[in-house]
């Protein structure tokens, strides 16, 4: 089940995806993209879907507002069931869930302005509100300076940022991203990871993205889906997802942005007992192993050792050599994770 909490109207939605499965038929083949789909997304969080090519990501995202009709399954929204809509009503609840494109879409002979304004034409604004609303989008993305340019004048980064106010203009409760930073730059991409951080702390809004990058995942998502050959392998809270990967697919994406600590490479000959230590949030400040070990007579040397960020969480690793009596390296160990560090014995 795939389910985002979203406020309309002052009313609790959820929009569910129940078992959907989807299938394409190629001549007398038929190919799975989607198998089993059982998610939870809840309300204002930022919800990641990774994959490699041909997983079934973007099927899955475009499945949440129809623009791909599931085989099988239910699509709910609130207590609608959205594949029972004929098109008109469709069309209306589509509103609410707007999409931001790998390739922007942008009409080229039409301005940034009129190109923010396009989803409005429909609505029931006067013109005078659809300029201020208008308005008011140009200043959220950062482009009021911009707002009389063509797509041809503006960087990559500019135009997303018009797909990004686009995507907004009909104040929609979820945001569906189709793999948005893909063709930018690295820190083009950063800055436009930052404006959907900043958007949803701002809006309260839900935002579901689908990419194959994991540095992605780390810098903004909550909690996080892994997909392999359309099926949901491994989800979770993306620093546990992170931390401890359990499917040979999650490890490799997990490898791309870890700071891999080499076991292989430790002290040949310890005098001692060789931990690995993983601690995260605040307890990344707090001198927790300097004061277990000083309160005993034994002693400790890092061997390694890296501090990361996972959005804002702080988290990090350490391999430590204990050494001293077996009982009290037992010790330690074990008011180490009393206070909530998680121990593993290497050597």
């Amino acid at each position: 089940m795939i389910c985002f909490s979203v406020a309309c109207r002052g009313v609790l939605l959820l929009i569910k995806l129940v078992d959907v499965h989807k299938d394409y038929v190629s001549g007398s083949a038929v190919v799975h993209a989607l198998s089993e789909v059982h998610l939870t997304i809840k309300r204002g969080e930022i919800f990641g879907v990774i994959g490699h090519s041909g997983a079934g990501k973007s099927t899955l995202l475009r499945c949440v507002n129809l623009l791909e009709r599931p085989s099988s399954g239910r699509v709910i929204v609130g207590d609608v069931d959205l594949m029972m809509l004929g098109e008109k009503e469709l069309q209306q609840r589509r509103q609410k869930i707007g999409m931001i494109f790998q390739h922007f879409n942008l009409l080229t002979t039409a301005t940034v302005r009129d190109n923010i304004a396009l989803p409005l034409k429909t609505s029931t604004l006067s013109k005078v509100q659809v300029r201020e609303r208008v308005t008011e989008l140009l200043e959220l993305v950062g482009l009021s300076a911009h707002e009389h340019k063509y797509p041809s004048q503006l960087s990559g980064g500019q135009k997303q940022r018009v797909g990004i106010a686009r995507a907004l203009a009909n104040h929609p409760d979820v945001l569906l991203c189709d793999e948005a930073t893909s063709a930018l730059d690295p820190q083009t991409t950063e800055a436009i990871l930052a404006l959907l951080k900043d958007i949803n702390a701002k809006l309260g809004i839900t935002i579901l993205l689908i990419t194959h990058e994991m540095h992605v995942i780390r810098a903004i998502c909550d909690r996080v889906a892994v997909m392999d050959s359309g099926r949901i392998i491994e989800q979770g809270d993306v620093l546990n997802v992170f931390l401890n990967p359990q499917h040979d697919t999650t490890k490799d994406f997990v490898s791309q942005v870890a700071d891999v600590l080499d076991t292989d490479r430790l002290a040949l000959h310890p005098q001692g007992r060789i931990i690995r230590l993983t601690y995260r949030g605040n307890m990344a400040y707090e001198p927790v192993l300097f004061d277990t070990v000083r309160s005993t007579t034994a002693s400790f040397v890092i061997l390694q050792g890296t501090v990361s960020r996972m959005k804002d969480t702080p988290y990090g690793q350490l391999i430590v050599e204990l050494r001293g009596e077996r009982a009290e390296t037992d010790r330690i160990i074990a008011e180490l994770r009393w206070h909530g560090l998680d121990v593993s014995i290497v050597q």
